[in-house]
């Protein structure tokens, strides 16, 4: 059985990307360009035809969407514990990853895509204000979620999916101006997320900087 991952550097699919090599599972890296269209092309549509990252091939069936890919590996690979096996910590589990994919990931895309939702210049403007305001409120909850974590990673004692979220969208925030230094628990996770051998070869594969922020003036 064959697995590929598509993949965007920096874009959310470095959710799976994570999972894969926390895995150890034996895979196909696929780069998709999206500045150069590449998602647009007829191949990509036919893996996906709304033209978005990531897409798991998993033995020529193609998968989408962040949290469904989570679970496939999850199932596919019981033994890397990306998520809790059962119980409410599993419940909890889904629970935090659904709210990161449903609520904290759309409003980073009216910040940094606010076209998407309007042509109209003054309205975009307007969009982007306001979720930034709303972007900051959800990386304080998440803080407030990493710093009541049971274990030493969100999902318990092994690190997995949840905690390469927290990761995505706390580094999403140095786009929108916000410094990751002032939620000092997330990104105490991030760094040592980042740390793991697992994790620091699709940082490297994607190329990565983990702190994106410049302060105003710099």
């Amino acid at each position: 059985m064959s697995l590929t991952l598509y993949y965007a550097p920096g874009a959310c699919s470095f959710v799976p990307h994570a999972a894969l090599e926390l895995a150890g599972a034996d895979f196909e890296p696929a780069l998709v360009k999206l500045h150069k269209g590449e998602q647009q092309t007829p191949e990509f549509r036919a893996l996906n035809p709304r033209g978005q990252v990531p897409v798991l091939v998993d033995d020529g069936a193609a998968i989408t969407q962040i949290v469904a890919i989570c679970l496939h590996l999850d199932a596919r690979f019981p033994q890397a514990r990306l998520l809790p096996a059962a119980g409410l910590a599993r419940t909890r589990a889904l629970e935090l990853l659904v709210w990161m994919n449903n609520t904290v990931h759309p409003t980073f895309t009216h910040v940094f895509m606010p076209q998407k939702f309007t042509d109209d210049a003054a309205a975009q403007a307007a969009i982007k204000t306001h979720a930034l305001a709303q972007y900051r409120a959800l990386l304080a909850e998440l803080e407030a979620a990493v710093a009541a974590r049971a274990g030493a990673w969100l999902g318990g004692e092994a690190p997995g999916v949840l905690d390469a979220y927290a990761l995505t969208l706390l580094r999403w925030g140095g786009f929108a101006g916000i410094d990751p230094t002032t939620l000092p628990q997330t990104w105490a996770l991030a760094q040592a997320f980042a740390a793991l051998p697992a994790v620091a070869r699709v940082i490297e594969r994607e190329r990565l900087k983990l702190n994106v922020y410049t302060p105003v003036g710099a």
